[in-house]
């Protein structure tokens, strides 16, 4: 695979969750978005995207596909969605990653690329968590040899209902793409692991970045944000004109962008540089902090 942008995606999106006492597990929120629709965004230049499970609201257009019979175990669920693939390499995925991204995913599909020590073409790339275990519902595999060895599980069992995933993967010559922080590998089972999802979200160190993730999925808008540049102008905003300005100003910067086609981060400097001509001009004589006063009769 040459281009890392023809490629097909699998989500995975059925299953009981009985260790979730039988809740629609892909439905289920974390930083205020379904798990299904975290997992979307992780992959969202793919060429189709066929998500397997019951019918389900998803943030962007996806083929809905289900194993005959429902219910029927991952490998059933993973021909259901590949009859509906045509991509040389297939991205399989669970539906309750939070922490997926798509630079894991741009790694699953580059070393999915690569050759074996003897020059044959590998049949995919599987990421790895941090103690060592593979996980092939973070994996992508190269379409011919997921049919190929679907068809020869088939032949040999009669049927793909309740076969393990490992039965697929011990046949299948796989790169090991490492997760030595097991964050994009984290999955839900458990109501333990959404809050767990749920309290890590709001650390310090990856609250912001969450929330405007969530704001621009909410809001359909797919744009650079330069937080740290938003956050100086409302700083100076705050300090040098009025408390109230900070989040009007930088919603003007919003505004004007969508308006005018503009550079976020080329508005935010010129209105920071506003607000400090605002502020130096209090700090002048005849003037105040906050603005231009008349002196009290």
């Amino acid at each position: 695979m040459s281009d890392h942008t023809d490629y097909d995606t699998i989500v995975l999106a059925g299953g009981a969750a009985r260790r979730l006492g039988g809740a629609d597990k892909p439905a289920l929120s974390v930083g205020g978005r379904a798990l299904l629709d975290r997992v979307l965004a992780a992959c969202a230049d793919a060429a189709i995207t066929v998500v397997v499970g019951p019918r389900r609201p998803a943030g962007r257009p996806v083929v809905r596909a289900l194993e005959d019979p429902p219910g029927g175990g991952p490998l059933a669920a993973l021909d259901a969605g590949l009859r509906h693939t045509t991509a040389p390499t297939v991205l399989v995925l669970s539906a309750d990653l939070p922490f997926l991204t798509a630079a894991t995913v741009r790694g699953l599909l580059a070393a999915a690329d690569t050759a074996t020590d003897g020059g044959a073409p590998r049949d995919g790339a599987v990421l790895r968590d941090a103690d060592g275990r593979d996980q092939p519902l973070v994996a992508a595999y190269r379409a011919e040899s997921l049919r190929r060895e679907l068809a020869l599980l088939h032949a040999e069992h009669g049927t793909l209902t309740g076969l393990p995933l490992r039965a697929l993967l011990s046949e299948l010559t796989l790169e090991r793409v490492a997760d030595a922080t097991s964050t994009a590998s984290f999955d839900c089972d458990t109501w333990e692991d959404i809050s767990a999802a749920r309290a890590r979200i709001r650390e310090h160190g990856h609250v912001l970045d969450e929330w405007i993730t969530a704001v621009k999925a909410e809001l359909g808008i797919d744009l650079e944000v330069d937080t740290a540049t938003l956050l100086d102008l409302a700083r100076d905003a705050a300090h040098g004109v009025a408390r109230p300005a900070a989040p009007l100003t930088t919603f003007l910067i919003g505004y004007a962008a969508g308006r005018q086609g503009g550079d976020v981060t080329e508005l935010a400097h010129r209105a920071a540089e506003l607000a400090n001509r605002w502020a130096a001009e209090g700090e002048q004589p005849g003037g105040a902090a906050g603005g231009d006063t008349k002196p009290a009769p």
